[in-house]
């Protein structure tokens, strides 16, 4: 697909403007437990969430189609719908599982930033894109102040800080959706593969960044997780998404960093699938295994 095609998808996007419906969307059903699962997905990410309502959200798909067997194992074998997907960023540890996701499951609203990579994923995922906007799925460009709500659930978008529809980057982590889920008392926050940069940025802008569950930015990498960072969000728990690799994800830093804390660190290269189920004051973790 050409780059022209790319640019006359994205007008359309921001003709549109799919967003209309004030930042907010609502999913309305019923019942009482929040889960949430890290998914073994090798060297990427892969985030499942079902609400106590049962409307089901999943943050990236991981690097190939193994997001489709996980899924098999925790949805009912029937059930071929997704309320929710969203991109943190387009690069291929993140993209290519959804990519496989949106062409086996019916999903009714997908979230993602609309910016620009020169890349065989990124041109297969506009493709698929523009075949589930033909289907009735509503396209949502990411944007710092946006909320998710799922009767208790509520997520936060807190970056990126503007549309970045159109704009071409050669490295889109700093682009990265961030995101705050809530549950009663509990806060989980989602912070796809930002540096300390947009760490830093995020800190800057005076925003409320505590949160009882963290999602190791980056793998683990030693260019993000940054002390002052860990300091803002004092977690309970740390969660890092990393398989097999070259850049020796999580690094010893990150990992010290945590230790320091007190933090208490699960890995699905070595735990394998993780659980986390909250009543809106109590978290249980279980780690699935290998």
């Amino acid at each position: 697909m050409s780059k022209k095609i790319f640019l006359y998808f994205i007008a359309i996007l921001l003709l549109l403007n799919f967003f209309c419906w004030q930042e907010v969307f609502n999913l309305v059903k019923n019942g009482y437990i929040l889960k949430v699962y890290f998914l073994d997905v090798g060297q990427g990410d892969s985030i499942f969430i079902e609400t106590p309502q049962k409307h089901q959200i999943l943050i990236d798909g991981g690097p190939d189609s193994i997001v489709l067997e996980k899924l098999q194992k925790i949805m009912p074998a029937t059930d071929r719908t997704i309320d929710l997907v969203i991109l943190t960023h387009p690069e291929k540890d993140h993209m290519q599982g959804l990519i496989e996701v949106l062409q086996r499951y019916s999903v009714d609203y997908i979230l993602w930033t609309g910016i620009i990579r020169d890349s065989p994923e990124y041109q297969k995922w506009i493709s698929v894109l523009a075949e589930e906007q033909n289907q009735g799925a509503k396209i949502i460009t990411a944007e710092f102040g946006q909320a998710i709500t799922a009767g208790g659930v509520k997520i936060d978008i807190l970056h990126p800080f503007e549309k970045l529809v159109g704009q071409e980057m050669e490295d889109s982590n700093d682009s990265s959706v961030v995101s705050r889920l809530f549950f009663g008392e509990n806060v989980f926050l989602f912070t796809g593969d930002i540096t300390t940069k947009t760490e830093q940025e995020l800190m800057e802008e005076k925003m409320e960044l505590r949160a009882d569950i963290l999602k190791v930015g980056h793998h683990g990498s030693k260019y993000s997780t940054a002390i002052e960072f860990l300091e803002n969000i004092s977690p309970e728990f740390a969660i890092i998404s990393s398989g097999k690799n070259s850049y020796g994800h999580p690094t010893s830093e990150v990992l010290q960093r945590l230790k320091n804390f007190g933090i208490k660190v699960l890995r699905t290269d070595l735990d394998g699938d993780i659980k986390i189920i909250s009543d809106g004051k109590n978290i249980i973790i279980n780690s699935l295994g290998k």
